[in-house]
């Protein structure tokens, strides 16, 4: 079978879009959940995979660099499959939470599998959208074989599993030693106060920036977190995004801006121009994750592959320092015409064989502890993000965890770009998400 590949065009709302549903509404579908939990979408086809016919449209939200790869993988399942054909549909990640939120609401053009953020994964389950992989050939018997950290983003407390973790992530510091170099910069920064200081006098020696920021509210945390703070107590029922803490450690991260040890991001695009900017040699520093290695590495800039270090993200005043978990779940549509071959899929691209060949294809980190094969762990890039990720911090795990970013989005990139005080730009998205998206839960200030 021949695989189709079709990038997604389209301009529905992205993750700035408003919230589709308040917390109310997500606890009555997470009761509906698991009032029908002991009912499992399709008929395992057991041992007898070759049986499977059909087809699955697969949402693929890796970026241009990932994609092809991810088709090499689908052309290997439809070889292996003959009768099952896959559409693979590349959608924008921006566009994603919303674009499936339309379509299955609109009960149109919802994709069979979607490749869905961690912090999407549990939201969806909660209002219905996924299927319970429990039981399926989706999914092995039990966990034990994924890395802890990645298997609460797809449970939830019915007992039910709604993803299979594909990709894990965590943020570090890039930095170009070429340049560190020439600025006469011996090792990378330990704190934020010293990456200030460093990013200015790369400023001054060479004429790079000496760091460049993305606006995107998950690149905010390792600045909250060096404050020992977050977006919110899940325990308490706190939302914490507008508490001292969180607003001095926001404050640090406009502070780069406003002194000139960043320029100004702009206000659509600022990831890609984060990349290009620290790519081209432009800039010396960024924080970002493994995903960004691949493109890292074709260009001339960091040819020489030892041109780029990996750090842990630096420490906030308080002394320590956290960086996200993040990555991808493969998940499937709780109205899926085709559960069998859906699951067959989900099984394929998540097995251990296929994560080894994902990381050393592209630097991502696997889920499964048996695809850190000595291959894997050999390769200084993904040895340094894996040590990173050992002392990830866990994300807040509520169905709303998808949709926090949503109000955040304006805002910080109104106070990076000076638009926008810290404490101004925090207290109005605490104030909305308490007015929306969390009713009851109090608010720090």
């Amino acid at each position: 079978m021949e695989t189709h590949i079709h990038p997604d065009t389209s301009h529905s709302a992205g993750r700035t879009g408003r919230p589709r549903r308040t917390a109310a509404a997500l606890a009555a579908a997470s009761l509906a959940l698991t009032a029908t939990a002991c009912g499992v979408l399709g008929t395992p086809p057991g041992d007898d995979a070759s049986a499977v016919s059909g087809s699955v449209t697969w949402w693929d939200t890796s970026g241009e660099a990932e994609a092809p790869h991810f088709a090499k993988l689908v052309a290997a399942f439809e070889k292996k499959h003959p009768d099952i054909d896959v559409e693979h549909v590349s959608v924008p990640f921006d566009q994603a939470q919303q674009r499936f939120l339309d379509a299955v609401e609109s009960g149109r053009g919802a994709p069979d599998v979607l490749r869905a953020d961690v912090g999407w994964t549990i939201g969806f389950a909660a209002e219905g959208h996924l299927a319970d992989l429990t039981g399926t050939p989706a999914l092995d018997a039990d966990m034990s074989g994924f890395l802890p950290t990645t298997t609460a983003s797809v449970m939830l407390e019915d007992g039910g599993v709604y993803g299979v973790p594909q990709v894990t992530d965590t943020l570090a510091l890039l930095y170009n030693r070429r340049i560190f170099e020439e600025a006469g910069i011996s090792r990378p920064p330990a704190s934020w106060k010293d990456l200030k200081g460093a990013a200015l006098k790369i400023k001054r020696e060479t004429g790079a920036d000496g760091i460049v920021l993305n606006p995107d509210p998950f690149f905010s945390l390792p600045f909250l977190y060096g404050e020992k703070s977050d977006l919110v107590d899940v325990a308490s029922r706190t939302i914490t995004v507008a508490s001292p803490d969180s607003v001095r450690g926001v404050a640090t991260a406009a502070d780069l801006v406003s002194s000139g040890a960043a320029p100004k991001p702009p206000e659509k695009d600022a990831y890609a121009a984060m990349q290009n900017a620290f790519k081209s040699g432009e800039a010396a520093m960024m924080v970002n994750g493994p995903w960004a290695t691949a493109d890292i590495f074709s260009s001339p800039e960091f040819e020489d592959r030892d041109n780029l270090g990996i750090a842990a993200v630096p420490a906030g005043g308080s002394g320590t320092a956290g960086s996200p978990t993040g990555g991808h779940n493969l998940v499937v549509s709780a109205k899926t015409e085709n559960p069998d071959a859906s699951y067959l899929f989900v099984k394929y691209m998540t097995d251990a064989k296929q994560q080894e060949s994902t990381a050393l294809a592209l630097g991502l980190l696997p889920t499964r502890t048996a695809a850190y094969t000595g291959k894997v762990l050999s390769d200084p890039v993904r040895n340094s993000f894996y040590l990173a990720l050992t002392k990830a911090v866990a994300r807040p795990s509520l169905p709303e965890g998808g949709q926090l970013f949503v109000a955040l989005q304006p805002h910080y990139t109104a106070i990076l770009r000076g638009e926008e005080t810290a404490r101004e730009g925090l207290t109005r998205t605490a104030e909305e998400w308490s007015a929306g998206l969390l009713p009851g839960y109090s608010v720090e200030r």
